[in-house]
């Protein structure tokens, strides 16, 4: 990159005054934005949205060619069938066609209409199911974390990070920090490393809830009495909001998910000092870079409150 910005300030550099300024500020700004974007993505609802949020990781690349391929199937098909039904509207109007046929049955039509349905259905099925299989489990994880859905908040355990565990409550509407968005803010987030294979391990303490997280691709149930498993994995380094999308009782949308991903030796240091409070009866805390943040601090929620 450094290369093709020098290209181009020597370029500027043969057109004198701010146009050979602007030039060049234009070029690094647009050369820069991709990097920056790779330094904190934020997974989340934004207004007037349209189609799936922005991925974090393989999973959610993986749902999103699939989703792009069944859109084109459909416009292909709602354009074949508009056409199709305008030409029939014309071709065969009363006035066009005083005396309409009789006919019953035509062979090729029957089976025409028969094998193509069944052909689209074979397109759509075979990625469908290698999806599924995708997204069901990692061969090589490289961390595990337990994720407990209970009423109305989730409860994370690291058990190959000295077995610490801890629980994250919603943020209260009036509790909220500067920057800090409503009904998906959570006090303490579960944070995983950027680049790792996360083993999931779900399950349910009283009803059944959902682990949701759009932007990673992820969603498994979590069921009493029965361990279910997943797996996300964050390219880069960002917060990536969830919520739990199964009906499990009057707070079921009040039932946010917040993953922390943070480069390697940030989530080391934090689970170190996670280890440590825990010991001491504490939350695990944020990470480095969060604490550090300006408006990161979340006053804390009445727990009652939300259990109620």
């Amino acid at each position: 990159m450094r290369h093709v910005i020098g290209a181009f300030r020597g370029m500027a550099g043969r057109i004198s005054g701010p146009v050979g300024l602007a030039l060049v500020a234009a070029v690094i700004a647009a050369l820069g934005a991709p990097a920056a974007a790779q330094e904190a993505m934020v997974g989340a609802p934004v207004p007037w949205g349209m189609g799936l949020q922005q991925s974090g990781g393989p999973i959610k690349d993986a749902i999103s060619s699939f989703n792009t391929l069944v859109f084109w199937i459909i416009v292909a098909i709602t354009i074949f069938v508009a056409a199709l039904l305008a030409y029939v509207i014309w071709r065969f109007r009363a006035e066009a066609n005083p005396n309409p046929s009789r006919t019953s049955h035509n062979t090729v039509l029957e089976i025409a209409w028969t094998v193509v349905p069944v052909l689209i259905l074979v397109v759509i099925a075979i990625p469908s199911f290698r999806l599924i299989y995708y997204q069901d489990r990692t061969v090589d994880a490289d961390l595990t974390i337990n994720v407990q859905g209970r009423q109305w908040y989730w409860h994370y355990g690291y058990p190959e990070n000295g077995n610490f565990t801890f629980d994250s409550y919603p943020v209260q509407t009036e509790d909220l920090a500067a920057g800090q968005m409503r009904n998906l803010e959570v006090d303490n987030p579960l944070v995983i490393p950027v680049g790792a294979n996360i083993r999931v391990l779900s399950t349910g303490q009283d009803v059944i809830h959902s682990f949701f997280i759009p932007s990673l691709g992820v969603q498994r149930y979590s069921i009493p009495g029965r361990t279910l498993e997943t797996w996300m994995r964050a390219d880069r380094p960002g917060t990536f909001y969830g919520q739990c999308n199964q009906i499990c009782g009057v707070n079921h949308w009040f039932m946010p998910i917040v993953v922390r991903a943070v480069p390697p030796a940030e989530f080391e240091a934090w689970a170190a000092q996670a280890r440590t409070r825990f010991a001491q009866g504490l939350p695990p805390g944020p990470p480095a870079a969060l604490a550090a943040a300006p408006g990161a601090a979340v006053t804390p929620i009445n727990v009652a409150e939300v259990r109620r």
